[in-house]
């Protein structure tokens, strides 16, 4: 699969600092200690509609902890995927009536520029499902070959669908460390099918859905015809990709449970050892008036119409970086207002002939970036300088050049 353009990186004076982020699984702040290269991976759209803010607050703060990897001296290889198959994909495809590929190529060219448009470093590796169905189709062989999966009887198909048994995973709810009861609210509302008759156990996940007809499929050797769960491919693409003991899992608050959960015990059961990832990371839910924006709900804010309608693209990154990845907020016409404010004042201030040194400032960018990255204390601290350059003046000629080329570096703000 095509990525997209790769923004470049200017060098920045100094070394950032060790990062620490928060790991859902432990439910404390670490420290993110890689080898030379970090590696991250990161759960892609399903490409049945525009990129939302809540995927674009995502999709940035990831790329604001590859930055401060990279500034603190880490190489840092970077998955992620797309399920351009899957129900909501063929479900919107239905009733758009059109091509469920057209479709899914439409949006991901779609992502692909709301992504260039915000600066977001592209994976080294975006892998869609269909390219995979090889990988993915090994992994549910060898997972079936291990005795962990059974079939479930499928009256509406040739074939039988394939669950696994999530008792096969001792350690099956570490990732989430929630209640059997807390899973089972959520399991059906977020792709799982609780009550399906024939499962051992109702949060057994599918591992490959047996050819219905109308439906796309695909030939697999040792499998029945047909395609994979959605749980399963990013088991199978990241361990692909970045094999076991990965250093970040990321994606939003939704996929703690089910997703990142069934992915790790997969991950656990097919390879026999642990952890998938060492550290999963999680973008908190993005709402407009006071509801979570999603695609179900209709209430989305889309990347690719506030550009249409003239924002510039480092205002829109600007307000997402302005809130606490860990902490829910509600997207306003408000909130739009003061990062374009924050923007102008920035531009201002960094466009004089000289101005207060920018060596400190700099600094404070990395000590809030590389804990758990609190890019709102990193804005604040640029605000500071602005406030002084623009009110006091200074007589430091190349500060103001430092200091735009550590913003656009570490916080991929282009001013």
């Amino acid at each position: 699969m095509i990525s997209w353009p790769m923004p470049f990186l200017p060098a920045v004076p100094g070394t950032g600092r060790p990062v620490q982020v928060f790991d859902t699984a432990t439910g404390s702040v670490r420290e993110v200690r890689p080898g030379p290269t970090a590696r991250m991976y990161v759960c892609g759209i399903t490409p049945y509609d525009a990129t939302h803010l809540g995927h674009a607050a995502t999709y940035v703060t990831f790329d604001v902890l590859g930055r401060a990897l990279r500034d603190a001296g880490h190489e840092v290889l970077y998955v992620q995927n797309i399920t351009d198959v899957d129900d909501p994909l063929l479900e919107r495809a239905q009733r758009d009536g059109v091509d469920w590929r057209d479709l899914a190529a439409q949006e991901i060219s779609l992502f692909r520029e709301d992504m260039t448009a915000l600066a977001v470093i592209p994976p080294d590796h975006y892998v869609g499902v269909v390219e995979s169905i090889e990988a993915v189709g090994a992994a549910v062989r060898e997972l079936l070959a291990s005795g962990a999966v059974y079939e479930v009887a499928t009256p509406e198909a040739r074939d039988d669908d394939l669950y696994l048994d999530v008792s096969t995973d001792p350690a099956f709810g570490s990732v989430s460390s929630w209640t059997r009861e807390q899973m089972l609210a959520v399991y059906a509302d977020r792709g799982g099918d609780p009550d399906r008759p024939g499962k051992r156990d109702a949060l057994d996940p599918l591992l490959w859905r047996a050819a219905r007809e109308g439906e796309p499929s695909w030939a697999a050797e040792g499998l029945p015809e047909g395609r994979p769960g959605w749980h399963v491919e990013c088991t199978a693409i990241a361990l692909d990709h970045l094999g076991m003991a990965f250093d970040i899992q990321g994606g939003g608050t939704d996929l703690v449970f089910p997703h990142h959960e069934m992915s790790a015990t997969q991950a656990v059961v097919l390879t026999g050892e642990r952890p998938f990832a060492r550290s999963y990371t999680h973008q908190a839910m993005v709402g407009l008036d006071g509801e979570k924006m999603s695609k179900s709900k209709g209430n989305l804010v889309l990347v690719s119409k506030l550009l249409a309608d003239g924002i510039d693209p480092m205002a829109i990154r600007l307000a997402l970086l302005a809130r606490h990845y860990r902490t829910e907020w509600s997207w306003t016409a408000d909130l739009l207002e003061e990062a374009q404010d924050r923007l102008g004042c920035w531009r201002a201030a960094l466009s004089v002939n000289s101005a207060p040194d920018s060596a400190d400032v700099v600094e404070q960018i990395r000590e809030h970036v590389a804990r758990d990255l609190d890019t709102p204390g990193a804005l604040a601290a640029v605000d500071a300088w602005a406030r002084e350059t623009l009110e006091v003046g200074g007589s430091d000629a190349t500060s103001a050049g430092v200091l735009a080329r550590a913003l656009d570096a570490i916080l991929g703000v282009r001013v």
